[in-house]
């Protein structure tokens, strides 16, 4: 065979030109992280060196085609056997030096070439002789698996066109990969650019690949869909992007600013058409690595599909609470506040700008601003180039002057949105209830003008206008559930008051200046006792509820006994309590019909049984008893000699000692006693004997005197009671005495002392109970259920009638939009939180500031401030702003007038507005979008999804506006519905689904 018959068809340079230019290769070439060697069988390359150093063509030595028979396992799957050793097994040659030697030589058929890549592994550059060695497999079809190798430096990416093209999967589709471990976990490989060996990807595992199905989702995270089946679902075929969404619970606000993102055409089509792969950035510390992106296009494609009524956002709502913590949980959140986030994200995270360079701001220092602005944004785009930056970012200009040495400083700085301010009004009005000391006048609705700013002694100044009481007699309060939620002070701020409170303003009686007994005010409750004992509260007590509206008087100190209490009560109640008739028995019943209902009426101060309050009272010293149940004077001692009148109670409900003090400090106490103010009781004075302490005057004629009685168990319980209250009285009283002053008319009811919930407390003293009161005492009356349906006029009790003021019509605030925008251009004064170091000056000065808007974006966010927070005011302001659906035009407000050609026109319309209802603490949202493809507007209310008409669109909810600039829009490629003609659009839902969803409300 001769030398031309045993080369390859390029006929090769002579030998000694083959040995130099090899040679020379070996000698120079560098290792290069990702540049090609080549793997040669030893025996072979050294058999060549023989040839070419003999120079003779014809040599016997002639190599003949390479060949790495030797260094393979087999010839089946030509893998390379184990532990082979450089220069001994093989010899490695650049990728050029191989391609000569192919060229020459040729290779024997069937045997692959040996490629290697050049690796950076730790701490050394190296040739990978053996690569890593994976499994690749379809989601769809686990069992088919075939072997791949790849060097560690390639690609992901190359992984994914390799299985595209193993498994014949269209290079259109778009594909995700997962890494199965050899524990069979299961990891997401995001950066489809990352290498192999970044990745971590290592011989034996298996590479998944799934391609997304046609309704966005995919084959391994498909989530829940609310359907009645599958076939209905997999069946329905829908618009795309009018679709509802989910709420996880308190995620309206979530949803709302997604449904506004979804309908906005340029950033939804750039996710539609896949784009964001090519842009995803996994390596800003300042992003997500990619995960924000990626699971907002999987809601998107989702939304977008045409085959779901609803999505669940849950993967996405995952994801939004692991990067920003504020929002874990299921708590209600901003809808501004997280969009805001999200694109901030979606900038992070899609930032063509992998290496940001540091940029130092310049100020203007009097150049032109045309200038400046064009440095500004030029700048800004160097470091930020994104979807986000193209379609939401605009310039404006921010002026600062210095008060003292008046230095201007101008920037220019770029905005995503723009967050404008509602014109604020410095008056309030408030709606309230008048509570006349007159018993029989009702109370009375009024609606009054008062300071946004003000205090409570305001609105009692704008309230004595139309009622003529003078503000210092006026107590205002917030009544909550039958009782006092709070008493306010005079000099409290308005502010903590929500329109919402049922605020009542409470006539009190003139304190006369020569008058030198103290006058305190009392807090009334109303409440009913149960019939049953209330077991499950662990008292023997009977359980009470509240009813009613409660009441503020002020009582003069003398009068704080029980049966001074009584009366006034009575008469402050007389318009809807009846007093009973001379000929109505109310007469305690006798022991033969009573005897099974005599435990039933029985009740206890703070929850002491009977047996408890005797067994206590046997222990009790004489002056302890006296603090209990006498009315001693000051002047009285306390040794237990002196002589106490028992005041027996008919119902064995005592009025607990009040410690009636004023501001704080502790004076004069004068206790209120066991009396219970009835007729009998005062009948019963006359019974007794001299030796009582306390004023007697009111005693009643002797012809309202009781006759004498039978003695019942009800009567002899409360002989035991009076005993151990006041043993040195009783000790010689003659019982038959006693039960012939028995017979007594009974009360309507019992007074108790209570606290500010209205509840009875139970004592931790000497068995006893002792409520102590502070500045604001409050006592309940206690009403049986009978007694309370014969005597208490429920209906009279509610009735109250409404002031002139109540008929004129309140006037909803209404704003322009063109108003709000002119606001935020208005030069204000820094707030001394956030001062402005000056460069001049050396220190933090309040400038003012001017902000300007020189360019705006293609489309245009504007966040209406209705939530304010001042030093002294929280609310939320429900002025109605008027903002065109058309042709809202800035060129008066851009402060750059002369645009050159081909410059954006500053006309926008309207494509999706972010709804808020409700207050500051709680609400809902819901939004309006336009969708892009039909022209027809919709409403999204979470997964509820109806028509809109244009005319539904401006309420005073409106929140986030979404503007797109005319010369950006297209026309809708489809026609708008038919069926929203024939029928109201606010009642039209969409095809079937309202079998599906349900609103959910928070």
């Amino acid at each position: 065979m001769t030398a031309n018959s045993r080369c390859s068809a390029a006929e090769p340079p002579g030998l000694e030109t083959q040995r130099r230019e090899i040679e020379s290769l070996l000698r120079e070439c560098e290792l290069r992280v990702g540049d090609s060697w080549y793997v040669v069988e030893h025996r072979w390359f050294e058999q060549w060196k023989e040839f070419v150093e003999t120079g003779d063509q014809n040599s016997p030595s002639f190599p003949g085609q390479i060949n790495n028979t030797e260094l393979f396992e087999d010839l089946d799957s030509y893998h390379l056997k184990e532990r082979l050793v450089e220069n001994e097994d093989f010899v490695l040659v650049p990728a050029e030096a191989w391609h000569k030697l192919q060229a020459w030589y040729g290779m024997v058929d069937g045997q692959p070439p040996l490629e290697r890549k050049v690796v950076d592994l730790p701490s050394t550059l190296k040739v990978e002789i053996y690569p890593v060695e994976v499994f690749l497999c379809l989601h769809s079809n686990i069992e088919n698996v075939i072997t791949a190798e790849f060097s560690r430096a390639d690609s992901i990416l190359s992984i994914q066109k390799a299985m595209c093209q193993a498994f014949s999967v269209p290079s259109s589709s778009e594909c995700r990969l997962w890494i199965k471990s050899l524990d069979s976990s299961c990891e997401r490989l995001r950066n489809v650019h990352m290498s192999v060996l970044d990745a971590c990807l290592s011989s034996g595992m298996t590479v998944i690949m799934e391609t997304r199905n046609a309704d966005g989702t995919w084959p391994s995270s498909r989530p829940q869909i609310m359907r009645n089946s599958a076939e209905e679902q997999d069946s329905y075929r829908g618009q795309p992007g009018v679709c509802g969404l989910t709420n996880l619970g308190n995620t309206c606000f979530m949803n709302s600013a997604l449904q506004c993102l979804s309908n906005t055409p340029p950033l939804t089509e750039y996710f539609l058409q896949s784009s964001y792969l090519e842009e995803l950035n996994f390596t800003n510390p300042l992003g997500m690595k990619g995960e924000i992106a990626e699971a907002y296009a999987d809601v998107i494609k989702q939304m977008w599909s045409g085959r779901h009524y609803s999505v669940v956002p849950r993967v996405f709502k995952t994801k939004v609470g692991h990067f920003a913590s504020q929002f874990l949980g299921y708590q209600q959140h901003d809808s501004q506040e997280l969009l805001s986030f999200l694109l901030d994200g979606l900038h992070e995270d899609l930032n063509r700008v992998k290496n940001k360079e540091y940029i130092e701001l310049r100020d203007a220092d009097g150049r032109p601003d045309q200038e400046v602005a064009e440095e500004a944004w030029r700048n800004h785009r160097r470091r930020n180039d994104s979807v986000i930056v193209d379609t939401f970012h605009g310039l404006f200009k921010s002026t600062l002057v210095c008060p003292e040495c008046h230095k201007v400083s101008v920037t220019f700085d770029p905005f995503c949105y723009l967050s404008v301010p509602l014109p604020v009004s410095k008056e309030r009005v408030m709606e309230v209830f008048f509570v006349s000391l007159d018993p029989y006048a009702k109370p009375v609705q009024h609606r009054v003008v008062v300071p946004k700013a003000g205090k409570v002694s305001d609105l009692c100044s704008a309230l004595s206008e139309m009622t003529k009481v003078p503000p210092t007699q006026m107590v205002v309060a917030d009544v909550f559930n039958h009782r006092f939620y709070k008493i306010y002070n005079a000099d409290e701020s308005l502010s903590c008051i929500l329109d919402r409170d049922d605020i009542f303003v409470y006539e009190k009686r003139e304190q006369q200046q020569q008058q030198e007994e103290e006058q305190v005010l009392l807090a009334l409750y109303l409440r009913e006792r149960s019939h049953y004992r209330d077991y499950g509260s662990g008292s023997s007590s009977y359980g009470t509820t509240l009813f009613g509206h409660p009441l503020l008087l002020n009582v003069p100190r003398s009068s704080c006994n029980e049966e001074a209490l009584y009366k006034l009560f009575l008469q402050r109640l007389a318009r809807y309590v009846r007093l009973p008739d001379p000929s109505e028995e109310l007469e305690e019943e006798e022991e033969e019909e009573e005897d099974g209902k005599e435990e039933l009426y029985k009740t206890q101060t703070n929850g002491v049984s009977d047996d408890e309050e005797q067994e206590d009272a046997e222990k009790a010293r004489p002056s302890q008893t006296e603090l209990c149940c006498g009315d001693t004077p000051a002047n009285s001692q306390s040794d237990g000699n002196a002589t106490v009148e028992p005041n027996p109670d008919l119902n064995h409900v005592t009025l607990e000692h009040l410690d009636l003090t004023t501001n704080g400090s502790q004076n004069q106490t004068e206790p209120l006693g066991c009396a219970n103010a009835t007729d009998c009781v005062e009948s019963l004075d006359a019974c007794r004997d001299s030796s009582r302490t306390s004023d007697t005057s009111s005693e009643p004629p002797a012809e309202q005197m009781p006759q004498p009685c039978k003695v019942t168990e009800e009567e002899k319980e409360e002989e035991k009671l009076e005993q151990a209250c006041s043993p040195t009285v009783l000790a010689n009283e003659q019982p038959a005495k006693r039960r012939a002053c028995r017979k007594k008319r009974k009360s309507l009811f019992t007074i108790q002392a209570v606290n500010s919930n209205g509840m009875t407390e139970r004592g931790t003293k000497d068995g006893g109970s002792i409520v102590s009161f502070s500045s604001q005492p409050y006592v309940a009356i206690d009403w049986d259920p009978e007694m309370k349906k014969r005597f208490y006029n429920e209906n009279e009790a509610e009735k109250y009638v409404k002031h002139t003021s109540m008929e004129v019509p309140q006037q909803q605030t209404t704003v322009q939009l063109q108003e709000c925008i002119e606001l935020f251009t208005t030069v204000e004064t820094l707030e001394e939180e956030n001062p402005w170091y000056c460069p001049v000056c050396k220190k933090h000065q309040l400038a003012t500031k001017k902000l300007d808007l020189w360019s705006l974006p293609e489309v245009l966010i504007i966040h209406l401030k209705r939530f304010s927070y001042t030093k002294f005011t929280r609310e939320k302001l429900d002025s109605i702003v008027e903002f065109p659906l058309r042709d809202l035009d800035f060129s008066a407000c851009l402060l750059r007038k002369n645009l050159s050609n081909g410059e954006p026109l500053s006309r926008y319309d309207l494509i999706a507005v972010s709804n808020h209802y409700g207050g500051l603490r709680d609400g809902h949202y819901t939004s309006y979008a336009k969708n892009k493809d039909n022209g027809q507007w919709y409403y999204f209310d979470d997964s509820k999804v109806t028509y809109a008409r244009e005319d539904q669109i401006v309420t005073n909810a409106a929140y986030v506006l979404f503007y797109h600039r005319q010369d950006q829009i297209r026309k809708p490629t489809l026609p708008a519905p038919d069926d929203i003609t024939s029928c109201k659009a606010e009642d039209t839902e969409l095809g079937s689904a309202a079998s599906y969803f349900n609103m959910e409300t928070e």
